[in-house]
């Protein structure tokens, strides 16, 4: 059974969207307000958390930080009232998988969460020694690398970036979470490295480099690994 975890300061909605998840067979936990789903979603793991963004206190930015620094692989869907761009790429830059603004459709949202928990990835701790997508053959414990069997010459910090994404297939990556994992804390690296390392990877690996295959660009939200 998927456990999903409902989170709003609006206690009707968060009512009724429970009743309905509840009806469609889920395991269902409510918040209604940032600190308690933070420690609600470090106790029990939920499969996807629905987050409203404007909470007083702790937001839904803020639990959802929270959440990826704590390396909590779980879906978050951010709910909001507010449907300009710059919410929804704020929200995708934190962490969020996606965003839905207010008011929506319940039917529409129980289908977007279908898709969500349908399309999970492998656990993020997974180690993953050797790879192939297409003609690519990746051997990240020999650091060897071939493309339709010819030797293609990697960078350290390009098959790290690679193993990040591919450990992580499916799921989006924010440019800052590359950085954070990469090259990690207090060094002088802008979002800008992280493209330059995904421009490179995807001339010596892809098949059409300009209309990439595995390693794609998600608007607003940085990059997903998709072999």
């Amino acid at each position: 059974m998927y456990k999903v975890m409902i989170v709003d300061d609006e206690p009707d909605l968060v009512n009724g969207l429970a009743m309905n998840f509840k009806r469609e067979g889920y395991q269902v936990f409510k918040a209604y307000d940032g600190h308690t789903a933070l420690s609600l979603a470090l106790r029990e793991r939920p499969h996807l958390i629905l987050l409203d963004v404007m909470m007083p206190g702790m937001s839904g930015l803020d639990v959802c930080q929270a959440i990826r620094r704590k390396e909590i692989d779980t879906r978050i869907i951010m709910l909001s009232a507010k449907g300009d761009e710059i919410d929804r790429v704020v929200g995708l830059e934190v962490g969020a998988d996606d965003y839905v603004a207010k008011p929506f459709s319940t039917r529409e949202l129980l289908a977007l969460v279908r898709a969500r928990l349908r399309y999970r990835a492998p656990a993020a701790c997974e180690f993953v020694s050797k790879y192939r997508f297409d003609d690519v053959e990746i051997d990240f414990e020999r650091f060897i690398a071939t493309n339709r069997g010819t030797p293609v010459e990697l960078t350290p910090r390009e098959f790290d970036v690679l193993h990040l994404l591919i450990q992580h297939r499916g799921q989006v990556l924010t440019r800052e979470r590359i950085l954070d994992k990469i090259w990690g804390h207090g060094t002088f690296t802008t979002p800008r490295t992280v493209d330059n390392h995904i421009l490179r990877l995807r001339k010596k690996l892809e098949p059409e480099p300009c209309n990439p295959r595995y390693i794609i660009s998600v608007y607003g939200g940085g990059y997903r690994f998709i072999g």
